[in-house]
């Protein structure tokens, strides 16, 4: 009787592959602590392999400092790479043991399968070392792609019973968009007006504004929220692996290619593909990507038949890309292409007022997840914050919450003294305590009306009416605590 089906080969995922892969990961990249770990469809550990626990007294201190940036590892992941963990606000708030052999420079791996995490490589150097580089990203990433590919296969948890989420009943998922200012505002009524349309969507705007977010937002709102949301920095990948990452490649298309891969284009089909940093993507693959917007299909790297795709496009860059047109560094049908719906990220500068909005959501944010209560803001340092332009917009506002937290000791107050030199320039600190009543009393009045010019956009007049004075006595108060030069 003849065969009408292939026989089920499925490669199982066994403790010595990945014992053999943990073994050529620690020989290659120099590290002094090494995990390399693998979950269950449980999220429970079903296997483990260690460098750098060698029974010496301080031990139990490294096994602390390991399993604190292993578990801050899972929950940023993504892959990171930390030169120094002292100018790192993601892994500010963490406490290690030791001084001198402290961990100083961090590569993490995580990786997330169907949902759920999958596994992780941990590798620490610790005191006055050379830190890691791109180089031993590279590596790692590299190393692992064979245990991706066949954990994604065969390994992965199994996917929830319910793929589609329901909607939150009277909650619209553009709200998550946070700020009070008319341009928020308009973006907010984009993300609506377009969230259930497959036409491709395009956001510019500086970096820290929240692209990303942005897309994630409109993927959640809109009808393919029950697929998968797929994103890539063009930027961060190197350009020869970039092609086989996006469109994928057949076995023995090129060296090292030892299994077919699937794209990422392909893995996001029936739900979003973000590209973020467009604006980096080589000529060469603007051409590629401009078929598959065309023609829905993608071409892996070694093959001559197109594989059908639905995926919805949002992509986003901080570059200007008429200006790259223009200079012939992006295509300019491409680029008409993406920008069929435009959304415009309005820096924080120009929306002054939302950044006390936003100060007081990562106050609550993440005094919630240090399990600290929520500290109040001194009105002198809540002053330097609002006035402060933020350059990095939103991003650099969150990193700033992160590191007042951290300064602040876990008080009750962030004073001035906490902020960062280049939001607090003079160092201007607060003075506990003064001995003579009238000092007591002008230094009272003198941050009563810091706080008060604060509260109304330094407006004179609705100031003076707030606190109940006069304009001349409000004036008379101003030039007393050498206040009057401040402005709006």
């Amino acid at each position: 009787m003849r065969k009408t089906g292939r026989p089920d080969r499925r490669i199982i995922v066994t403790p010595q592959f990945l014992s053999r892969v943990a073994e050529v990961v620690f020989d290659h990249v120099d590290a002094d602590l090494g995990v390399f770990r693998a979950f269950d469809a449980k999220g429970e550990p079903a296997f483990e392999a260690r460098r750098g626990f060698d029974g010496t007294p301080d031990e139990a201190g490294v096994q602390r400092d390991g399993e604190a940036l292993a578990g801050r590892a899972l929950e940023i992941g993504r892959p990171v790479l930390v030169p120094d963990l002292r100018r790192e606000p993601l892994f500010a708030d963490l406490e290690f043991d030791g001084d001198g052999r402290r961990p100083r420079s961090v590569l993490a791996y995580p990786w997330i399968v169907r949902g759920r995490p999958a596994g992780l490589v941990l590798l620490v150097r610790r005191g006055q070392v050379r830190p890691f580089d791109g180089d031993a990203m590279e590596f790692l990433t590299l190393a692992l792609a064979p245990v991706l590919y066949l954990l994604r296969k065969n390994g992965g948890p199994a996917p929830p019973a319910d793929p589609t989420p329901p909607p939150a009943p009277g909650i619209s998922a553009a709200a998550a968009f946070l700020g009070d200012a008319p341009a928020v505002r308009r973006v907010r009524a984009m993300i609506e007006r377009v969230r259930d349309t497959d036409a491709p969507v395009f956001i510019a705007g500086e970096s820290g504004t929240g692209k990303e977010l942005a897309a994630k937002i409109l993927h959640d709102a809109g009808r393919r929220r029950g697929g998968p949301f797929v994103a890539v920095n063009c930027a961060a990948i190197p350009e020869a692996l970039l092609e086989s990452e996006l469109f994928g490649h057949a076995r023995g298309s090129f060296t090292g290619a030892f299994r077919d891969k699937t794209g990422l284009v392909e893995e996001a089909s029936g739900g979003t593909f973000f590209l973020d940093e467009i604006g980096d993507l080589p000529l060469a693959l603007q051409a590629k990507l401009l078929r598959v917007l065309e023609e829905k299909t993608v071409r892996r790297v070694g093959e001559t038949r197109p594989r059908p795709v639905d995926v919805r496009f949002v992509s986003a860059t901080n570059k200007d890309l008429e200006a790259e047109v223009e200079r012939g560094r992006f295509r300019q049908d491409l680029f008409y292409r993406l920008k069929i719906i435009a959304i415009d990220l309005p820096p924080l500068r120009e929306r002054p007022d939302d950044a006390h909005l936003l100060l007081n959501h990562f106050l609550e944010e993440f005094a919630r997840s240090m399990g600290r209560p929520r500290p109040f803001v001194s009105p002198v340092a809540l002053e330097m914050l609002v006035r402060y332009p933020w350059p990095g917009n939103v991003r650099e506002l969150q990193n700033e919450v992160q590191r007042l937290l951290v300064m602040a000791g876990g008080g009750p107050l962030i004073l001035e003294e906490h902020l960062s030199p280049k939001i607090n320039p003079a160092g201007e600190t607060h003075v506990s305590a003064t001995r003579l009543l009238a000092e007591a009393r002008a230094d009272f009045e003198r941050r009563f009306l810091r706080e008060a010019l604060v509260r109304c956009r330094y407006h004179r007049t609705r100031t003076a009416a707030e606190i109940g004075l006069t304009r001349q006595g409000l004036f008379k108060l101003l030039k007393k605590h050498g206040l009057e030069g401040r402005t709006g």
